[in-house]
């Protein structure tokens, strides 16, 4: 996990805003980005569960037919 350092902007003693710095900004961006695409592989997993599979044996078979 990344240790990040935000700086909080407040209005009326409430936060507003949290500012980081822009290293740990693009870290978190790529994170959020990998999650993502583990979730559409999740999902993709999910949605073809019942499909018909074929074997790399057969694949490299039909490719040099």
């Amino acid at each position: 996990m990344i240790e990040l350092h935000p700086e909080f902007l407040t209005k009326n003693g409430q936060k507003q805003f949290a500012v980081l710095p822009y290293d740990e900004f693009l870290k978190v961006q790529e994170l959020l980005e990998d999650l993502e695409d583990l979730q559409d592989l999740r999902n993709a997993k999910t949605a073809e569960k019942d499909s018909a599979s074929v074997s790399l044996a057969d694949v490299k078979k039909m490719l040099l037919s």
